[in-house]
């Protein structure tokens, strides 16, 4: 490759200009006065296509708009046109130029990986750069879609899941053994060979070969019951009834190997790229992306631009169905097959069950972008501008916060509030009731909450959401962080809300997971504005949980001074009175009325209370 920047001012010769350009392929950045990537084009002849920009008579307002901000371009000259499709994918994605159609810039995608080097190996949630040994299986669309499987994969194979610095030790089976979803290995509780077998059995089911497998479980089970091992045959029975449901419905009919579906919806400047995934002839996900674009685009460019950009240094199927036909398909199964060391076929034209499900991913496509429009300015864009701050690919579907309430470290509270893109989510609010810790310790108080929550989670019992966050700082947010490593669920994102300076509304101080520094927010961002709505109702619910734990503490503790009260009968006093202040003004003939309360015992209570008084 070779470079040429050429400057373009006032006094800026075109024709001059153009004649330095060479006719061979390459790429081309344009930059405005300070110094800024404005656009980045890849061409097959770059004299032809820079000279386009200055000689188009059919320009819109916005591609004039762009050439009057030119300052300077910059020329890189390649061997081939696709290698110039390659590195104008780079260039794009690294600046983000205003007027490419842009993916934003994420995180990698996540995967399953399974510790296949290990003695007793683990699966488990991975994210990040596949160097480690083991097998990957993946990327799966969403952090979502891997807790979902790694679910499944445990209801089903009894394999371990959980950190190695947990598993290395145990001195006793913990609670995911107690509720048969592991089968021990930390304390020596199965054999190395039975427990290889369910790792075998693992990684047929994630390689796709389920009805393989299901066929080697009948067998199995057929032996077992010959052999008069009921018990065994009967585990055999329920794994292969397990399986049979879940491949009924993630199996793809008619598919067998990996497979992404892409479609495109659009409506004036803002587009929609809709993502099926389907690996081992199973779906295992989709996923909505918006990529940015200064000016109207047809759904071929938006996709071909999407393309080049979403599988650059990642895996790529063999085939890719897409919902309209590209102008540079050849040249990008090309450049994509050179990427991959394998043929990668992009197919725009489908039959059958294929074209059925390229409709229905170009449907939702359509339905995501209506709701994108229809909830912009509200909180659905607060959702949005979260997931841009925080850098992730989408906008985040769930969110819970934390917050703790106590009065001088007595009758803590933990509440858990949890919103999603409709709002705040009550049906699946919670208290918690913190015990056996030292008053006022915040940090002990979060581990404790944040633990009960999550361990239920991790059975399934609730969703999981795509961010947690917690009113406090650092140390707040480490003391969760070794909570969720307990359980094996450190892929949880974890974002620290601290009140800023002066503790002004608008000045909160964010801190994400892996910074030092906190992370500020403009104070009328919609994200922030979401925070503080979330925190905010997290705080309201732990102070209302605490004032009601208070007052039942003050009930309970005057009840119980009086001798021959038990619990169910303060229990029915408080009951039928409503409250301690109604029992402490009633007569004797009214306490009397309430079920084994007699005359006696009512003159005690009645005494109690006015004793106090005097």
């Amino acid at each position: 490759m070779s470079h040429n920047d050429t400057p373009v001012g006032e006094s800026f010769d075109v024709q001059a200009f153009l004649k330095t350009l060479t006719q061979r392929p390459g790429v081309y950045k344009m930059l405005d006065e300070g110094g800024e990537v404005i656009y980045v084009g890849k061409a097959k002849n770059l004299k032809k296509r820079v000279s386009s920009y200055f000689l188009a008579r059919d320009a819109t307002p916005k591609q004039q708009a762009m050439v009057a901000r030119i300052a300077r371009i910059e020329v890189t000259v390649t061997h081939t046109e696709g290698e110039a499709l390659l590195l104008e994918s780079q260039l794009v994605k690294r600046f983000q130029p205003r007027y490419n159609i842009t993916l934003r810039d994420d995180k990698s995608f996540p995967y399953i990986h399974v510790s296949t080097h290990q003695t007793f190996p683990r699966v488990s949630f991975y994210r990040g750069a596949r160097k480690k040994q083991g097998r990957f299986f993946g990327p799966y669309p969403s952090a979502g879609a891997v807790r979902d499987s790694l679910k499944l994969l445990q209801k089903i194979f009894p394999v371990r899941q959980c950190e190695d610095s947990y598993f290395k030790n145990r001195s006793r089976p913990c609670l995911q053994y107690q509720i048969e979803r592991c089968t021990g290995p930390c304390v020596d509780l199965i054999e190395q060979e039975t427990y290889a077998e369910d790792v075998r059995d693992t990684l047929m089911f994630l390689e796709g070969n389920g009805k393989r497998l299901i066929d080697e479980l009948v067998g199995r089970m057929e032996r077992a019951s010959a052999a008069l091992q009921f018990e065994k045959a009967a585990r055999y029975r329920d794994q292969i009834a397990n399986l049979r449901t879940i491949l009924a419905k993630q199996s793809v009919t008619g598919e067998q190997g990996d497979l992404d579906i892409v479609a495109c919806a659009i409506k004036g400047s803002l587009a929609c790229v809709q993502m099926l995934f389907i690996r081992g002839g199973q779906q295992i996900g989709d996923r909505s992306f918006f990529p940015r674009m200064a000016e109207e685009h047809d759904a071929a460019a938006v996709i071909e631009a999407f393309l080049a950009q979403y599988y650059l240094n990642r895996q790529v199927p063999r085939e890719i169905l897409v919902s309209h036909d590209l102008e540079n398909r050849e040249l990008l199964e090309e450049v994509l097959a050179n990427q991959i060391k394998h043929p990668v076929q992009i197919s725009p034209r489908t039959r059958g069950e294929r074209l059925k499900r390229v409709q229905l991913a170009l449907t939702n496509a359509e339905n995501a972008l209506q709701a994108k429009l229809a909830n912009q300015a509200d909180l659905f864009g607060r959702f949005l501008d979260l997931g841009e701050a925080l850098g992730f690919e989408d906008a985040p579907r769930r969110l819970e916060c934390f917050d703790i309430s106590h009065t001088q470290g007595e009758r803590t509270v933990a509440s858990c509030v949890v919103f999603d893109r409709q709002g705040p989510v009550k049906s699946a609010y919670r208290r918690f009731n913190i015990e056996g810790v030292t008053g006022g310790d915040d940090y002990s108080a979060l581990a404790q909450a944040v633990g009960r929550r999550y361990e239920r989670i991790r059975k399934g019992e609730y969703e999981a959401p795509d961010v947690l966050l917690i009113d406090g700082g650092k140390g707040q947010v480490r003391a969760v962080e070794e909570a969720l490593k307990e359980l094996g669920m450190d892929h949880i994102y974890i974002l620290g809300v601290a009140k800023g300076p002066d503790r002004k509304p608008g000045m909160e101080m964010l801190f994400p997971p892996g910074r030092n520094e906190p992370m500020l927010l403009p104070p009328h961002a919609p994200a922030l504005l979401l925070i503080q709505q979330i925190r905010d109702e997290a705080h309201r619910f732990a102070i209302t949980g605490h004032r009601q734990r208070r007052a039942k503490a003050r009930s309970q503790s005057t009840l119980e001074s009086i001798e021959g009260l038990g619990p169910k009968r303060r229990q029915q006093l408080l009951k039928q009175f409503g409250g301690l202040r109604e029992i402490s003004r009633a007569g004797v003939d009214a306490l009397c009325s309430v079920d084994g309360i007699n005359r006696q015992l009512a003159q005690r209570i009645y005494e109690t209370f006015h004793e106090q008084d005097a």
